[in-house]
């Protein structure tokens, strides 16, 4: 890199990974064939619960081209085989076994009960319809409150209970603020509200696929994941493998959303079935399949009390969540509620907070991770809440968050749920967007609009958001009883004609790795951005790692890459010092570049590279190679932050809602690739949107999922999305050298309050102080109409917490 080249970090670089991508000509699992190679098709429930009374597997033996049939007796006999979940989030949770194949019982309508093994996919198929399966049908339990009755029935009758775990937080206790109860009595405006979180599919473009070859010494697994280290060790210890026998490789992955963040049934079972049959096995799904068989995100009630003066200065926050845990405890399932935890506080300074969170099992399918994973419902509820307390209070929402963040200049600043938010401006973000947008003009049009009685009325939504993303430290989430850390690896190889390998622990499905691990290695180095490779999701050639999820890539996984670099820097100047006869001391390192100080004598790192490779001349004890690896471990979460505004036009005659103009501002600390994180905004935004407005994963009275198709659930298009304007404010972290926060799910975190809290602001006039979401035409429609009916307000609770009135609840349907 020579002195005229410019920094690569802050260069909007299109990804050079999606050429390949983008025209398909890489390799998905599904992809992949190989010599011999067989195919799995798994056989699902139809009734969400029943006692399995007969399997008859005869007719689908005798189907042209099955090769085997099995069901849980076969692959599992003695029972001993239970999909793993790595967060047993309190010493008593309730645990129960998730068999590989439904053993005796099904709790879900889509969980497994038998598989075929054919030449084909399509002779697999067909002999599925040959299977027959006798069911002596149990009560089904749907609904959270419906569960926790003291006369419901029971998802798993040896478990004595539908309730799987019980975790609190409570500020007193712990130290970091008051009681919250004597906060809701002496406070003098007293909040009380529910909101739901409806159940949500993540509905990846790519879907779950698995191909096992055991044919060599050492097990090859390919899956469409997005934790290949975690799947590759939890593999081993679920079925005795020995972990340097297995190799787990996710190629190109066509996104996740969480929803790839899980150990699946179906690798173990094709993990099983190629080890018994000796031939290399595929297993890909099909889309109806993934929507009923994959897991399924959010699905919480969430009740909330907020408690302030009446000048609007928050005095305490009070939650209490019921989360929907499905039949069975997914890989993470139990903690994504508690990551939320930390959250409900968002940017505000409230003195007092209690947190209670209730996991439960239905008979629906598990639920686990969705883009965001607890901080966006977090998010939701607290962004819902300070709407209806400025409502109630006669304040601008704006002017009422303002008055409670935290300044600028109070960081680094100890939350009242003790984390410790390093740096932010919420002032700079909010003024930004306030510009953009017109916010006091749009103001204006809506009063005017109000005054006409148009049918077509005007709201305006507002939201602020921080998260804590890049999972880490590792003691905390030890504190957590997380079952992993919050590490991350990388290493470099210098090739001996100068080129670069980067070897990194994250594993990408559409966030481009490849490109912004290749800025960073260009700086870091001083080589072109070209000369720089960058190698993922192979547990052989990346022996270490944990993956990606929960916006760590960069901030966890990128600072990986830098420390790797600044070992290679340093091993490259003892060689350049001998080289050039002068002391380490004397050198100076910049654009790839070692110089004398003080002269023209120098060197670059890619000559040092050759020879290094000849070795003809190194100091003494100095190895011959640049190559270096470093594993770190983060000293804190990042905290990205941001404020969306949302103008929605709602027609009261139809309940139609268009979203006119939408801003958002973002804060993700120093930017690395901006057309990158332009990216993940944008895709963040679809989907926070998507779930204020279209999705919603239903199932009937008996649990058949009745949106299992894109003809029932509902995606937007980019037709159905607004032109966003986007921009961003820079406040760098300082707790790692680059300076960077996350960004994956930024854009998913505020969106979906920004949109509801627009819809209800259209309407609020008309009596209606919450819409479910999604809100469809017809519910807002008749939310509308029946708040003109019952004019009703908000419930408070006046001086000092006597006489209470609670909040209408819930949404109208």
């Amino acid at each position: 890199m020579t002195a005229t080249m410019e920094p690569e970090i802050g260069k909007a670089r299109r990804r050079k990974e999606d050429a390949r991508l983008i025209t398909g000509r890489t390799r998905w699992t599904d992809n992949i064939t190989l010599p011999g190679m067989v195919h799995l098709a798994v056989l699902r429930s139809t009734v969400a619960h029943a006692r399995i009374t007969n399997i008859d597997t005869s007719e689908a033996r005798r189907m042209p081209g099955v090769i085997a049939v099995y069901t849980a007796d076969d692959l599992d006999p003695e029972g001993a085989i239970g999909m793993p979940c790595a967060w047993p989030i309190t010493p008593d949770m309730k645990w129960p076994r998730r068999p590989v194949l439904a053993q005796g019982t099904v709790n879900y309508a889509g969980e497994g009960i038998a598989v075929v093994v054919a030449r084909s996919q399509a002779e697999a198929y067909d002999a599925l319809a040959e299977i027959d399966v006798d069911y002596d049908e149990l009560p089904v339990v749907l609904g959270l409150e419906h569960a926790l009755a003291d006369d419901a029935p029971l998802v798993h009758a040896d478990l004595g209970t539908n309730r799987s775990a019980v975790w609190t937080f409570d500020s007193a206790e712990a130290g970091s603020g008051d009681d919250v109860e004597r906060a809701i009595a002496e406070s003098e405006v007293v909040l009380r509200k529910r909101f739901r979180q409806q159940r949500l599919i993540p509905a990846f473009m790519e879907p779950r696929s698995v191909v096992v070859d055991p044919t060599a010494a050492q097990l090859t697994m390919w899956s469409a994941t997005q934790i290949p280290h975690i799947t590759k060790t939890l593999s081993a210890l679920t079925l005795g493998i020995p972990e340097h026998q297995l190799r787990v490789i996710a190629p190109d992955v066509g996104g996740g959303f969480g929803g790839k963040l899980a150990v699946i049934p179906e690798e173990f079972i094709a993990l099983l079935v190629a080890r018994r049959l000796g031939k290399p096995v595929k297993w890909t799904e099909s889309r109806s399949e993934s929507m009923v068989a994959a897991h399924h995100g959010r699905d919480q009630i969430q009740d909330i009390t907020i408690c302030a003066k009446r000048d609007g200065t928050l005095t305490g926050l009070k939650v209490e969540l019921l989360a929907d845990m499905g039949a069975y405890l997914s890989l993470v399932g139990p903690g994504v509620p508690i990551l939320g935890a930390f959250m409900f506080n968002s940017i505000y300074k409230f003195p007092a907070y209690h947190f209670t969170c209730t996991n439960v099992f239905t008979n629906t399918t598990v639920t686990d991770a969705y883009r965001g994973a607890g901080r966006p419902e977090a998010t939701f509820a607290i962004e819902r809440i300070m709407d209806e307390l400025a409502a109630e209070l006669g304040m601008d929402p704006l002017e009422l968050r303002e008055k409670n963040w935290i300044a600028h200049d109070e960081f680094p600043y100890t939350t009242v749920a003790t984390l410790t938010y390093d740096s932010g401006n919420y002032e700079a973000a909010t003024e930004k967007a306030k510009q953009l947008f017109d916010y006091d003009g749009l103001r204006r049009e809506q009063r005017e609009r109000r005054e006409r009685g148009d049918t077509v009325q005007l709201g305006i939504g507002v939201s602020t958001f921080t998260e804590m993303c890049g999972l880490a430290p590792s003691r905390v989430l030890g504190s957590l009883d997380y079952g992993a850390g919050g590490w991350e690896y990388a290493s470099i190889r210098m090739l001996p004609t100068g080129k670069v390998e980067v070897v990194t622990g994250v594993s990408p499905h559409g966030q481009g790795h490849e490109t912004a691990w290749s800025q960073i290695v260009a700086d870091q180095l001083g080589v072109p951005f070209e000369d720089v490779e960058i190698l993922h999701g192979d547990t052989q050639s990346s022996p270490r790692g944990l993956d990606t999820y929960g916006s760590r890539s960069l901030a966890v996984g990128g600072i990986a890459v830098v420390k790797a670099a600044e070992k290679v820097v340093a091993k490259a100047r003892t060689i350049a010092a001998h080289m050039m006869e002068c002391s380490e001391d004397d050198l100076e390192f910049s654009g790839g570049t070692f110089t004398v100080r003080g002269t023209d004598r120098s060197t670059g790192i890619q000559d040092i590279a050759l020879a290094v490779f000849a070795a003809h001349d190194l100091p003494d004890g100095v190895e011959p190679s640049l190559d270096s690896d470093a594993t770190i471990d983060p000293e804190n979460f990042s905290f990205p932050h941001g404020t969306p505004l949302c103008a929605v036009e709602v027609d009261t005659e139809t309940g139609r809602v268009a979203i006119r103009k939408y801003v958002c501002v973002d804060d993700v600390g120093s930017v690395v690739n901006p057309l990158i994180v332009e990216g993940q905004i944008h895709g963040g935004l679809a989907q926070g949107i998507a779930q204020a407005l279209f999705e919603e994963a239903a199932f009937d009275e008996g649990g058949t999922l009745m949106s299992g198709t894109f003809a029932d659930y509902l995606l937007p298009s980019a037709a159905d999305l607004p032109l966003f304007t986007t921009d961003r404010t820079e406040t760098p972290a300082t707790t790692n050298p680059l300076g960077v926060k996350g960004v994956g799910e930024a854009g998913t975190i505020a969106s979906t309050p920004a949109v509801v809290n627009a819809v209800v602001d259209a309407v609020r006039h008309f009596g209606v102080t919450d819409i479910e979401m999604p809100c469809t035409p017809m519910r807002v429609w008749r939310a509308v109409h029946t708040g003109e009916r019952a004019a009703g307000g908000l419930g408070t609770e006046a001086g000092g917490g006597l006489g209470s009135i609670d909040a209408a609840t819930g949404g109208t349907q």
